[in-house]
């Protein structure tokens, strides 16, 4: 049902709806409150804690704008509560000096009490008059556009009331596992009695939403078991001989891992695996070894890396590790010739292991006896990207390698054809990377240290959320690269980002890791693989805006060589739920537990790309749920597949609401 034809809607309210990207009634209802206020726990603004947040009852006196320099456009109000005055401010949210008339309010915001002036930042707010006198558990829903909570309330109440959602899960299921009605759960989600009704809510709604996505994998999936083609003839006293051509010892994990791919090499199976690591837990040399025991049984093998840096560095590995064997290196920047050349000798048989990128997933790319690939950095890349390298051969086994750590609840789903293997451990001689939160306050003294840094030989890494400067308030990085070379100009600073020519980025890093250059300002673009052990320093600007992953994929491009190596993480947030982030990752370096981490902090969705594959799992944003959600839809849909239940209808509302996931990429 359209939002206008809701009454009590119309064209005017649906446009402002529009805004929140709500255009249905169905849209409505899913779109949930980001957290709910307890009309119960009102304070007094002279007890209320500095930095704690606060549901404050209060009269408006008057709101202004304030004249501050450059872009930043701030809004103060002040405020009276019985004796006390304080003030409110807002800031980039100018059209509430308008907005804000002398009354009545509920504000809930942030405490900032310096010298006994007390503030409240950027506040959420509510008129209160006679007939808004809010009680019990109230929603609070996201808003941009000066949309009021009130018109967003209203109109989820009369969409509850005109829609009659129909769970996915099959009846039987459905009663044997004694899920609530799809109905009341969103009933409660909106309108709770209290917080465990909410809960409950949340975890039914969380459940429908996985039932749908696993089921949708599920069918793009099928069944992958095969029967093995390709028959190896390695020993393992050959794959032990192997592992001593590297300069260390493998770890405990790292030998479970070469185990579990030799096992599977030499069974009747083909191999479809996926290797997780953290960073730094030594899944290349695995992945080479897998390489090794496919070319000593006489098959070519490829390597795929996600960039041309990265795969310009394997390359470079590959060459060394394998001087008795010819190693191939294709990528979009190669030359026609270097192109046309790479290719005939492959189908000749005349390269024994090829290092590339996409351009290997080319169709006239063709192998004579291609048996092993290795997919590095499988966050990078989509399933059907997986399956058309599987296409270049025979039967092929298949090891992708994630060194995002992905938490165990999703890679269950999300690579359900693949068997998991985990490198739990590090090598002992990694050094723990020092990492720390950075306020504005004390960014000179930052600096100032990191020139003693630099003047030691050291180098260090600055990156930044985004490559150009659009007006928001994000740092760019070619903002901040002339900024640092105007300010510090005894430091060589070079610039890496996606959108500059391969050759160009070539360059930069090479020059980098000659120490040409002594610092980097950068964008994601080396958040993995890059490896320059003289790089002890990583600099994150508007950390707040990063998930714990790939803050710890960032952290994890320092401390790669001997010396103690630093992360500073820069914000100017206030946000509770982003400090709350950032100090998780300043306290620990285990990545699978930052991964688990930020799923019940950001949820599932972050764990999904949108560039290829549109925007996955908004249907739980916003919800708090365990994983055992997770664990439940799973359960449900392989019990509904196994009894063949109501499977044309979830065939088609799955594929329907996920038409792309075969192109789905991790972040």
């Amino acid at each position: 049902m359209q939002l206008k034809d809701l009454k009590g809607i119309g064209d005017r309210r649906a446009k402002d709806f529009a805004k929140l990207g709500i255009a249905t009634a169905e849209d409505l209802i899913r779109y949930y409150p980001r957290t709910y206020l307890d009309m119960t726990n009102r304070v007094s603004i002279r007890e209320a804690v500095h930095n704690d947040m606060a549901l404050v009852a209060c009269k408006l006196i008057y709101a202004e704008p304030l004249k501050t320099r450059g872009k930043l456009k701030t809004v103060r109000a002040l405020l009276e509560q019985g004796a006390d005055n304080f003030t409110a401010v807002w800031f980039n949210r100018p059209y509430l000096a308008e907005r804000l008339k002398p009354g009545e309010y509920l504000f809930y915001g942030r405490v900032q009490n310096y010298y006994d002036r007390i503030s409240l930042v950027n506040p959420t707010f509510e008129r209160l008059d006679a007939n808004n006198r809010l009680k019990g558990l109230v929603p609070v829903y996201p808003l941009k556009g000066g949309i009021p909570q009130w018109l967003v309330r209203d109109g989820v109440s009369k969409a509850l009331a005109a829609v009659t959602p129909r769970t996915l899960v099959p009846a039987t299921l459905a009663s044997k596992y004694g899920l609530t009605p799809l109905g009341e759960a969103f009933r409660k989600i909106h309108l709770p009695a209290n917080m465990r009704e909410m809960q409950d809510a949340a975890e039914r709604l969380a459940i429908e939403e996985y039932f749908q996505l696993i089921a949708a994998f599920k069918l793009i999936k099928g069944d992958r078991t095969e029967a093995r083609t390709n028959r190896y003839t390695v020993t393992e006293r050959e794959v032990a001989d192997f592992e001593k051509r590297f300069p260390f010892t493998f770890t405990k994990g790292q030998q479970a891992a070469v185990r579990a791919i030799y096992d599977n090499v030499t069974s009747p199976h083909r191999m479809n695996r996926l290797l997780q690591g953290d960073v730094g837990s030594g899944k290349t040399a695995v992945a080479l070894t897998g390489i090794f025991m496919a070319v000593r049984s006489g098959f070519q093998a490829v390597y795929l890396s996600p960039t041309e840096v990265l795969a310009a560095q394997n390359y470079a590995v590959l060459q060394r590790t394998f001087p008795d064997y010819r190693v191939g290196y294709l990528a979009g920047a190669s030359t026609v010739k270097e192109k046309r050349e790479i290719k005939e000798a492959l189908m000749r048989g005349e390269i024994d292991i090829l290092c590339g990128t996409h351009a290997v997933l080319q169709s006239d790319v063709q192998f004579s006896r291609l048996s092993f690939c290795v997919c590095d950095e499988q966050h990078r890349f989509g399933v059907a990207q997986r399956n058309s390298l599987s296409e270049k051969g025979e039967n092929l086994d298949i090891l992708v390698m994630s060194a995002t750590p992905i938490p165990r609840t999703l890679s269950l789903i999300f690579y359900g054809d693949l068997d998991v293997t985990v490198i739990p451990d590090k090598p002992a001689e990694r050094v723990p990377v020092g990492t720390a939160v950075i306020p504005p306050r004390k960014y000179d003294d930052m600096f100032g240290w990191i020139r003693r840094e630099i003047a030691r030989g050291r180098q260090a890494y600055f990156v930044c959320p985004k490559i150009e400067d659009d007006e928001g308030q994000a740092t760019s990085a070619e903002e901040l690269y002339e900024k640092l070379r105007t300010n510090l100009p005894e430091i060589r600073f070079g610039l890496l980002h996606g959108k500059m020519r391969e050759k160009e980025k070539d360059a930069t890093m090479s020059a980098f890791k000659r120490k040409e250059l002594d610092a980097l300002v950068a964008t994601t673009v080396i958040e993995v693989g890059v490896d320059v052990p003289d790089a002890t320093v990583m600099v994150i600007y508007d950390a707040d805006r990063f998930g714990l992953s790939q803050l710890h994929q960032l952290r994890g491009r320092v401390g790669r060589g001997a010396d103690k190596s630093y992360c500073f993480l820069l914000t100017e947030t206030s946000s509770e739920t982003a400090m709350e982030r950032l100090n998780i990752l300043k306290s620990t370096s285990d990545g699978f537990a930052l991964a688990e981490k930020d799923l019940e902090l950001r949820g599932s969705g972050d764990f999904l790309g949108t560039r290829q594959s549109g925007k996955f799992l908004n249907g739980v944003k916003n919800l708090r749920y365990t994983t055992n959600a997770i664990f439940t839809a799973k359960k449900l849909v392989d019990e509904a597949f196994e009894r063949r239940l109501d499977l044309d209808r979830i065939r088609s509302a799955a594929m329907e609401k996920y038409e792309s996931l075969k192109d789905v990429v991790l972040n």
